[in-house]
This record gives C-alpha cells, structure tokens and sequence, in this order.
C-alpha cells in the first residue's frame, strides 16, 4: 500500500520552539529538527521569490535521508499576466528547485482568486508548457474551475488537483492523477496559528479525513498533505494526530 507523506505548510515558526522545537533552537537549525519528526513539508518561501542554488542545496543537506519537501510555484508565474512566461521565470525555477534531487516532491501551482474559468485557455497552456520529469498539482480558488473539463485537462496531463479543507471551497474526493494532494487551510477569521498551541479541535474533521486518506492508499493512490497554521492553530499536532489514526 501507499505511504501518506503528511506535513506542514512552512516550518519557520519561532512560536514552535518549546513544543516541536526544543527550547533553544536557534532559527537556521529548524528546518533539520522539523525533519527529525515528519517525512515532508510545504516549502511556501519559493511562492514569494525562486530559490537561490545555495538555499536549496542547505534545505537538502539538513534534511534526513527520505525526506521530501514540496515547492509552491512562484507568484511571478502564477499571479503574473495570464499565467504567460517570457522571460524564463519557469525554467529558472525548476533547475534551482530541481537542485533536491530525490527530496523534491509535487510542485504546487496556486492559482488567484482572480483568475477565472474563462480563462482556461491560459491554463490549458500553462500545464502544456510543463516539462515532464517532475510531479505538479494545481489549487484552484474559484469553485468555477472545478467542473469535468478541467479534471480532464488535469488527467491528460497527470497533474494532481488539489483538495483543500477551506470553508469556502467544497469538499471533492477527485483524484486526476497518481497521487494526490490535500492542503488543509482553514479558517483565518476564526484561528491566529501563531500561539503555539492548538485553538479549536479539528479531531473530528481529521478522523473523516483519515477515512477517505485509507481509501486512497487502499486505491494505490500516493498522498501528499500540508496543514496551515490557520487549521486548528497548531499545525504539528494536526500532523501527529492523523498520522496517528492512519497508524503511521
């Protein structure tokens, strides 16, 4: 059966030192203490600037043999004009993320609010452009994309649709590829996520999620999972917890 890979969405929180992090742990060492507790992360630095080679190469060396970390496309080229690269953005962003080697996992491209399902041609063009050898998943923020044409594109493509726990986005089982991918959100208006402890109980949200997590293993389906710190407001015990009931 599969093994779920399920982790957290960043792992630069100073107000987890004293409960994931030891008392102590200075900034650059989180990232290798994180590793020690979980087999994957959600690095959401590259959605904000492309990595340099140096950077990369540190997230690697510090992280444990079979440690995956997953990568958000950058805002330059999700947010840009239309999804269009012309001035090599995509590529530069593959060969420096490329640079984990076996340690990369799925790439996740996080598309606007703004960008509506008129615009499907631009997507269409977009996951075309993709170079195969890597694995992409892509989250949609408008319930208007998620209609059988799309899944279709994603499947003809082998990309991964994103499911997301978010109170404005339905809850859907699609799965448009080998593997999927599950990024747990949360509610912002009701959860701060930096006091260091969990806010409000998610147990019997994730016991569903277990659930349906079982069946896609069960499926041979691969998992990826991510938990924001707006989920229940601590992100590692959500992790713990689940990993728990999938007795993993």
């Amino acid at each position: 059966m599969q093994r779920a890979r399920i982790g957290t969405m960043g792992w630069s929180y100073d107000f987890w030192v004293g409960s994931l992090y030891p008392s102590g742990t200075k900034a650059g060492d989180y990232l290798a203490e994180y590793s020690k507790h979980f087999n994957t992360v959600e690095a959401n630095s590259t959605f904000y600037r492309i990595p340099s080679a140096r950077m990369v190469r540190n997230w690697k060396s510090k992280t444990r043999d079979e440690f995956v970390i997953a990568a958000k496309f950058p805002m330059a080229i999700t947010h840009g004009r239309s999804l269009i690269d012309d001035d090599g953005k995509l590529e530069a962003f593959l060969s420096r993320i490329s640079l984990l080697g076996e340690k990369l996992g799925p790439l996740l491209i996080q598309l606007p609010p703004s960008f509506k399902p008129h615009e499907f041609g631009a997507l269409r063009d977009l996951l075309w452009a993709l170079p195969e050898g890597h694995r992409y998943a892509v989250e949609f923020r408008d319930r208007g994309w998620l209609e059988e044409k799309v899944y279709a594109l994603l499947r003809e493509r082998g990309i991964a649709l994103v499911l997301v726990d978010h109170p404005w986005m339905p809850a859907l089982d699609v799965v448009t590829s080998d593997f999927t991918y599950i990024r747990w959100q949360g509610d912002r208006r009701k959860v701060r996520g930096d006091t260091g402890r969990a806010e409000i109980d998610r147990k019997g949200d994730l016991n569903g999620w277990a659930r349906r997590i079982t069946g896609f293993l069960e499926s041979s389906i691969g998992v990826y999972g991510y938990f924001s710190k707006f989920y229940s407001g601590h992100p590692p015990e959500d992790v713990e917890y689940l990993l728990e009931q999938l007795g993993r």
